[in-house]
């Protein structure tokens, strides 16, 4: 029997909202209509698509499979409406992106020329906010679109009446004063001193995930929550740092080592726009495909 597309849907939500009960919620439906397209498709499938325990579901390996090529068919079809739209000559508007430091410096300052030449009609905006602050500023109708962090390894379904879409997975990077190497090429952690960080961030997530995983007992000194900070306190000597590689696409002060442990982890960047019975605007689709696209370059190995 063949795939019914429309099925897929579904399953995305399940995965991206975290459990069946989101995912009816953001989309509009009841759980039994949720459970039912999904039973439907394991059944045009013939595997099983979801695990299914007292603490809720989560997807199987052929159920993630199955996510990513919806994930990628709605990111074609976005494409397509933005090209659909260009024909029309129908874009246009105001599209306001909250985001943060190094996404603003790696992402998306890079790309305001190509907006104005690609996007005539379209006026993008950007909002420097706090990371933490950025989930309000959505609700609130301040920002269309934000960019939120998260340490890969965190689960984070998003909340309903909104989506995510996947912008850029990049590694955690251990930054460390280039004297505490001495002769070695990996420092002993435990006998360094850590930089303190602020607790909302993705890095205090992916600082607690790395100390458990490599059983440091750190003690920290300072404190910092602008990555240009941290890398001024590392090169002066003053402890070490648990930094994502877009933030050492810059200029780095002297007196630095960038050190690429095993079990360090990845920093997740997602995009995240409002979902209701109304699509978002022509504009801010095509914005978000430009953004996606322009995601999909870096190359931060």
């Amino acid at each position: 029997m063949p795939t019914d597309a429309r099925r897929l849907e579904f399953l995305l939500a399940v995965a991206r909202q975290g459990g069946i009960l989101a995912a009816a919620e953001s989309l509009h439906v009841t759980p039994s209509a949720v459970s039912q397209q999904i039973s439907k498709l394991e059944s045009e499938e013939r595997v099983r698509l979801l695990d299914r325990g007292p603490r809720g579901v989560t997807l199987t390996r052929a159920g993630r499979v199955l996510a990513e090529a919806a994930e990628n068919i709605e990111r074609e079809l976005i494409e397509a409406r933005r090209r659909v739209m260009e024909i029309e000559g129908e874009v246009s508007g105001t599209v306001v992106i909250g985001a943060f430091q190094t996404v603003i410096t790696g992402i998306l300052a890079p790309m305001l020329a190509a907006f104005q030449r690609d996007l005539p009609g379209v006026d993008v905006v950007i909002s420097e906010t706090p990371s933490s602050k950025l989930p309000g500023v959505l609700r609130s109708g301040d920002a269309d679109v934000v960019i939120l962090e998260r340490d890969l390894d965190t689960d984070h379904p998003a909340p309903r009446y909104t989506r995510e879409v996947p912008l850029l997975d990049e590694p955690w990077r251990l930054i460390v004063p280039r004297d505490a190497l001495s002769d070695q090429t990996v420092p002993d952690l435990d006998r360094l001193s850590w930089l303190g960080i602020d607790p909302d961030g993705a890095s205090a997530q992916a600082f607690a995930r790395v100390s458990a995983n490599l059983k440091l007992t750190p003690r920290t000194a300072h404190s910092y929550s602008d990555f240009s900070s941290a890398l001024s306190l590392v090169a002066a000597g003053q402890g070490v740092a648990l930094l994502p590689a877009l933030a050492l696409e810059r200029d780095l002060p002297d007196g630095i080592e960038i050190i690429d442990r095993p079990g360090l982890g990845s920093r997740r960047l997602v995009l995240r726009h409002r979902q209701s019975k109304r699509e978002p605007s022509n504009a801010a689709l095509a914005v978000i495909e430009a953004i996606v696209h322009q995601a999909g370059q870096l190359s931060l190995a």
